[in-house]
C-alpha cells in the first residue's frame, strides 16, 4: 500500500456513511401503516413507513391510489378521499 492514510480515510468514510444510512432508515421506521383505498369500484391496500403518523399515512395513501387511479385528476381525487381502512403496524 502506497498511502495508508488514504485507505484509513476511505474505511472511516465508509463506516460513517453506513452509520448515517442506518440512522436515517431507523427514524423512518418509527411509524408503519397499512392504508386501504377505494376509488371508482377498485380497491387497493399499501403499507408505508414514515417519520411521523401523517407522513406514513400519506405515503401509503399515495401508493394505494397510484395502483387504482389513472391520470393526475383521478389520482388527486383518490388521495383526497377517506381511506377505507387504516391499520397501524408500528407506532412509536
Amino acid at each position: 500500500m502506497k498511502n495508508p492514510k488514504l485507505v484509513v480515510g476511505i474505511i472511516v468514510g465508509a463506516i460513517a456513511f453506513l452509520g448515517a444510512l442506518i440512522y436515517n432508515t431507523m427514524s423512518y421506521s418509527q411509524y408503519r401503516v397499512e392504508v386501504c383505498m377505494e376509488y371508482q369500484g377498485r380497491k387497493n391496500c399499501r403499507t408505508a413507513l414514515g417519520a411521523s403518523e401523517e407522513l406514513a399515512v400519506r405515503a401509503a395513501t399515495d401508493n394505494a391510489c397510484a395502483m387504482i387511479a389513472s391520470g393526475m385528476t383521478d389520482s388527486m381525487a383518490c388521495t383526497g378521499s377517506q381511506p377505507v381502512s387504516v391499520k397501524w403496524l408500528n407506532r412509536k
